[in-house]
């Protein structure tokens, strides 16, 4: 199906039915996401060509909603859209091997506003079925969740990579530092750093009234730059490196690699590497690693960039895996919805790991287009492919009438239920 993959279409294309049995399978069969990630998570983990090599994106990803009944809705900034609008908002965790150029969707959490959890929303949380045990959590606190889950079952990562909207969380960098979790992690343009190592401890006493200072404060004279002047710094130096070979071509840009110091809300110092990344167009990105000094700086420079495989795999869930088509209230019904959807990314990875295994790249083509890299298969020529050999039944006269006067029945009774709820109230006002 091209478009208006909602559970009601999806089953009435491939069994003329009236979509009632898929709703409620999705939205109300008690079976465990979780289980289905996990099972992901291990099949991925046992796979040989992905033993070693492999990161985990952390991102989010909003999809827009028409009405605020749906779990998770609500007016929230929409990175897709680019402004706040009424949507609901995953927090996802992607999984990457830039080796094999495999990425998939591994979990996920559902964002809820603090709103949600008012008395106000009383009523809505029943209606979604919210489970009692879920609570407010900040979008890093559900990140950071998901990869200590997947570090916990031993999932094989040598990465966290994440956009600025966690790593400018100092305490979300320092719970992954004492995970023994290497991350890559961008910070926005104003976040401050000390490029010496500060003094940070308990001013001493200058009076003898008054209550004795007890608060951690910087006491050398040291003075934190903003990542960008640094940048801006005309004694910064520039080395152009070429990160990897893509289907657009080389990925060139300027770095300058360095050293930095910089402190958690606790007023604890911690070490980190600074990669700057200076494109073409002047577009500058900040990347803090946490990475050991042993690491050579083109290995940073590399990890710096490994954050695009987080698009890709969005893209392919939402444009060719129908993630974005989601048409359900309920809780539950999301995240069955987000644990297939990452049952279909790696069902996609797997076919290309096979098939790379299996056939390998004619040398002669890449002298015939004068290419370094050969496009491998997307997840557009897999769905193509599936076309062909899983075509979509046609429905016979008989199925699509007999479909299309079940569809109708339903609507009927939803439409006297609504009004004999509404004639109850109106009597008992």
């Amino acid at each position: 199906m091209e478009d208006a993959r909602n559970f009601a279409n999806i089953e009435r294309r491939l069994h003329g039915g009236d979509g009632q049995a898929l709703q409620q399978f999705m939205s109300d069969s008690p079976w465990s996401k979780q289980a289905v990630c996990d099972q992901i998570q291990d099949e991925i983990g046992a796979h040989p060509a992905l033993q070693q090599g492999g990161l985990l994106i952390l991102d989010e990803s909003s999809n827009e909603k028409a009405g605020e009944e749906s779990a998770g809705a609500g007016r929230q900034h929409n990175g897709r859209l680019g402004k706040v609008e009424l949507s609901v908002t995953m927090v996802g965790l992607a999984y990457a091997h830039p080796a094999t150029g495999t990425w998939v969707l591994i979990d996920g959490a559902l964002f809820l506003q603090d709103a949600w959890f008012t008395a106000d929303y009383a009523d809505r949380r029943q209606a979604v079925g919210l489970p009692v045990e879920r609570g407010f959590a900040t979008k890093p606190e559900l990140g950071l969740h998901l990869i200590r889950q997947a570090q916990a079952r031993g999932f094989p990562f040598e990465l966290v990579a994440c956009d600025d909207l966690y790593g400018k969380s100092r305490e979300f960098r320092a719970a992954l530092d004492a995970a023994q979790i290497q991350y890559a992690a961008e910070i926005p343009s104003d976040t401050q750093v000390y490029l010496q190592c500060p003094k940070v401890g308990v001013p001493r006493r200058r009076h003898t009234h008054g209550k004795p200072p007890t608060r951690l404060k910087v006491l050398s004279r040291q003075v934190p730059h903003e990542v960008r002047a640094l940048a801006q710094n005309r004694a910064t130096t520039w080395q152009r490196v070429c990160v990897r070979n893509t289907e657009r071509g080389p990925l060139i840009a300027d770095f300058n690699v360095r050293p930095v110091w910089t402190l958690t809300e606790r007023m604890q110092l911690r070490r980190e590497r600074l990669v700057t990344r200076r494109d073409a167009d002047g577009r500058l990105t900040y990347v803090l690693l946490n990475a050991p000094d042993t690491v050579p700086a083109q290995t940073l420079m590399e990890r710096s960039c490994w954050r695009y495989f987080t698009e890709r795999t969005y893209q392919d869930a939402k444009s060719e895996l129908g993630w974005a088509d989601l048409q359900a209230r309920k809780y539950r019904a999301w995240e069955h919805h987000t644990a297939l959807t990452a049952a279909a990314t790696w069902f996609v990875a797997s076919v290309k790991l096979k098939w790379r295994a299996a056939y390998a790249r004619d040398p002669k083509l890449t002298r015939q287009f004068e290419l370094e890299v050969l496009p491998a298969l997307s997840t557009a020529n897999v769905r193509e492919l599936l076309q062909a050999v899983l075509p979509v039944p046609q429905l016979t006269p008989k199925q699509a009438r007999e479909a299309v006067a079940t569809h109708l029945v339903h609507r009927a009774r939803s439409t006297a239920s609504r009004l004999r709820t509404r004639r109850f109230h109106e009597d008992s006002e």
